[in-house]
């Protein structure tokens, strides 16, 4: 509560500058966005990881020439999210990958890994598994 009249008093701020004011105005706009956090502490306060991701790929594109048809845009779409999944849940991307080829399934798959860590990590409201 304290943060939020803090939060209040900042924003009611008014200048003599046209700009700035309508700049307060917007940030003002987004209190409930913004405070959210404040509710919910697991969530993000930032979204530079997503940022990075799609550095990622655009630097795949650069390199590459970027897919040359729908189906490969789904595929490199498909295998970048893998890979970035694998690589945060501390699996091996080539030993997934040859796990469901060879369908030996000695590594469940990434849904339940990540499931598990949404009910390790708490998420609490920003995680339902349904």
């Amino acid at each position: 509560m304290r943060l939020e009249t803090e939060f209040d008093n900042l924003f009611a701020t008014r200048t003599k500058y046209e700009e700035l004011d309508k700049r307060i105005a917007k940030t003002q706009a987004k209190k409930a966005s913004l405070l959210l956090v404040l509710k919910y502490p697991e969530l993000p306060l930032h979204n530079n990881p997503a940022e990075l991701a799609v550095r990622q790929r655009v630097r795949k594109r650069d390199v590459s020439f970027g897919p040359r048809t729908q189906e490969g845009v789904r595929a490199w779409d498909t295998f970048m999210t893998l890979a970035a999944t694998a690589k945060k849940l501390g699996v091996s991307f080539y030993q997934y990958i040859h796990d469901r080829i060879c369908q030996t399934n000695q590594i469940p798959l990434l849904a339940s890994l990540v499931e598990k860590a949404a009910k390790e990590l708490n998420l609490g409201w920003s995680w339902s598994s349904a």
